[in-house]
């Protein structure tokens, strides 16, 4: 089954969430909720990781972490993977715990208020789902979240967790409590007015559906790290949005190559018939060395409907007269001479 890439490196940061089977409880108890916090503190041990938010939901979980190593994958393995081993034992059950892959959102931690936005939308799940009585209840009330970690002085905080960069992004010092809880509360009486719930709901639409988290800059580098796996015979293993973006870059990059090697502008290009010649032979040039969908090649070499790019692929590969076979030869000279790796 396809999955979706995972980009690694060293400081990266990610919003994580992952969901119970078939949207079963994850958490049987407090007693569970408490071994899913020990056992997230022992990963954070072993791995290195930083936690800068998290919540814990009744069939969810969700939170912000730094790898300062890369090692996302193989701790998260660890992590769901012990989790669920004691999870089964204390509850004498067997199988899968987790619904599929966890889902792990790219963050960029430089630039922008991403850690703030993100711990924002991690914060007010309870409000969100209505385990407190928003305008009666002070958010703090929920208890299975770092919230009210942020918010007092009293108790231990672990050593895992860190709240400097949230409040830094918010213009707030590491001990003002108020602060920080007077925006988490003011949040909180926002999704208590139909407007403010619209609003709120837009200004998290790419935490919710998107694959990473931040400007433009921050995606062509994503870009540029989720080519490894695809560069190497995988491609057809991964699916998602990275994927498709990066393939979608890379076929820009291949298609001023063939236009080049075609002697072709993007003028000469758009006034071509929709099924005409050098137009096949690229949507097929594009389809065999890059991972961009039939649909985008066929919108963005306006050939009409995407089954032109698919009769393309079956024509160009059956080979036939000389002109064909002779511009098909260009374009593959082309590929083979390109720059690697090509940006």
């Amino acid at each position: 089954m396809a999955r979706k890439i995972r980009i690694e490196y060293a400081g990266a940061v990610y919003h994580v969430m992952a969901r119970g089977n078939q949207a079963r409880d994850i958490y049987a108890d407090d007693q569970d909720r408490k071994l899913w916090l020990e056992t997230l503190a022992e990963g954070c041990e072993k791995t290195g990781w930083r936690i800068h938010a998290w919540v814990m939901m009744r069939n969810h979980y969700h939170f912000l972490l730094q790898t300062p190593e890369a090692n996302l994958v193989a701790g998260m393995k660890w992590f769901q993977g012990t989790y669920t081993q004691r999870y089964n034992s204390r509850h004498q059950v067997s199988g899968h715990l987790y619904q599929g892959r966890y889902k792990a959102v790219v963050v960029d931690g430089v630039q922008g208020n991403y850690f703030a936005v993100v711990s924002t939308y991690i914060h007010l799940n309870p409000a969100r789902a209505g385990l407190i009585r928003i305008g009666q209840e002070r958010l703090s009330h929920y208890p299975w979240s770092s919230y009210p970690a942020f918010v007092t002085a009293l108790g231990p905080r672990p050593k895992w967790l860190v709240t400097a960069r949230v409040l830094g992004n918010l213009g707030l010092s590491i001990q003002d409590y108020n602060g920080y809880e007077a925006y988490i509360e003011g949040r909180v009486l926002e999704l208590g007015i139909k407007q403010g719930r619209t609003d709120l709901a837009e200004e998290w639409k790419a935490i919710r559906r998107g694959w990473y988290l931040g400007g433009e800059q921050f995606r062509e580098r994503m870009l540029e790290l989720a080519e490894a796996p695809l560069v190497k015979g995988q491609a057809s293993s991964y699916s998602g949005e990275a994927k498709w973006e990066h393939g979608e870059a890379a076929a820009e990059h291949l298609l001023a190559r063939g236009l080049s090697a075609l002697k072709l502008s993007e003028a000469g290009l758009a006034q071509q018939p929709k099924g005409g010649l050098e137009k096949q032979l690229l949507a097929w040039w594009l389809s065999e060395h890059t991972t961009a969908r039939r649909r985008w090649v066929s919108q963005r070499l306006c050939m009409g409907d995407e089954s032109r790019v698919t009769q393309a692929i079956r024509l160009v590969k059956r080979g036939g007269h000389a002109e064909l076979i002779g511009l098909r030869e260009k374009l593959e000279t082309a590929y083979r001479h390109r720059t690697t790796p090509e940006k």
